[in-house]
């Protein structure tokens, strides 16, 4: 069942339109990205089952070689895009209003819609389920991740800052026919990885410190996402005993994932481990989060979401401790959910020190 299928028994005669405006949800329902940064950008699909791109006409060619095989409506920049339309806009259309800015909304209102009903639950609830394809798709992205950390390590010395080896990381992926990471990536070195979203800056290398890698990569849209801590030298045991608390609470929180189980079960699970040990205030952030066409996306797993897993989730387990001047450990893997239990995607490493 195509996309179009699933979302035109939706549409009916009172709401006959569906209007997605965020570049991801167009990827998901079409199979074409692109960001015509502030110009209007928009998936159409009526009721009838036709299928529209509202984009500039600088995007034509790029359209026309995509999987998507519905009608383009192209526009310049001195025109009105709306005008261009070859449909009357309804009175009440969906939208995906997580999206949608309220210039947009106006602009949808100046030309007749009066009423938007959100889409955006019944987006999340299927592209958080992958098809085989997509999670073909992520287990290749999840090996190049697994490739930029040992490249990552390959390249530690002391006296390297840690914008180098970002740069080493990020050239070499690059090489590697990767246009984008998934965000930002972070290599933190010692007491600077102590701040969980932590700046890299020239911040250089020392023997015995701990390295923190978080990164990931976009491949055929799909989104990568892993952390290691690794050991340059021989760290303090001190040191050792935070890594393999949180080792061991990853583990625990990724031994009870299968279809049924609750997201907050796997939070608590973890989390329980890091505060039984003495360091539950350590850990400030959640325990992971859904990753498919964006890096983070739903399912999210906190200890207060009692959604229950389902086969097809993709979803990161991450547990930190981050002491101020002192240390920080995070580890990560993206897993996916199958029909009994699951599957790390990710795969690098990761071993009691």
């Amino acid at each position: 069942m195509t996309m179009k299928d699933i979302f035109k028994k939706y549409l009916t005669d009172e709401t006959p339109l569906m209007w997605i405006q965020d570049p991801i949800n167009i990827y998901y329902m079409t199979g074409y990205l692109a960001n015509p940064h502030e110009r209007l950008f928009a998936y159409v699909l009526s009721n009838d089952g036709q299928e529209y791109l509202v984009a500039p006409n600088m995007e034509h060619i790029d359209i026309s070689n995509s999987p998507f095989n519905g009608e383009h409506i192209g526009y310049n920049d001195t025109d009105n895009p709306y005008k261009l339309l070859p449909f009357e806009l309804p009175q009440s259309i969906y939208v995906d209003k997580g999206y949608t800015t309220m210039a947009r909304m106006e602009e949808l209102e100046a030309h007749g819609v009066t009423s938007f009903k959100a889409l955006d639950q019944l987006l999340i609830e299927n592209r958080q389920i992958k098809r085989d394809d997509e999670l073909m798709i992520m287990r290749e992205s999840a090996q190049i991740a697994d490739e930029a950390i040992q490249i990552g390590v390959d390249s530690l010395k002391v006296g390297i800052s840690e914008v180098e080896v970002i740069s080493i990381i990020e050239k070499a992926m690059k090489q590697k026919g990767i246009k984008r990471m998934s965000f930002d990536t972070m290599v933190l070195f010692g007491d600077h990885a102590a701040s969980p979203h932590g700046e890299p800056n020239d911040r250089t290398l020392q023997e015995n410190e701990l390295v923190l890698f978080d990164l990931g990569v976009i491949h055929k849209g799909y989104a990568s996402d892993i952390t290691r801590t690794v050991q340059f030298g021989n760290v303090t045991n001190h040191a050792k005993k935070i890594y393999n608390i949180v080792l061991e609470a990853q583990q625990k929180a990724i031994e009870k994932i299968k279809p049924g189980v609750k997201l907050s079960e796997l939070d608590q699970t973890a989390r329980q481990h890091i505060t039984d040990a003495g360091y539950g205030k350590y850990f400030p952030h959640r325990l992971g989060h859904g990753i498919g066409l964006d890096v983070h996306e739903a399912p999210f797993v906190t200890e207060h979401n009692n959604d229950t897993l389902q086969e097809g989730m993709v979803i990161t387990i991450e547990p930190g401790i981050y002491i101020p001047n002192d240390v920080g450990v995070r580890i990560e893997d993206d897993i996916q959910v199958t029909q009994d239990g699951y599957e790390y995607l990710t795969k690098y490493p990761k071993e009691k020190f």
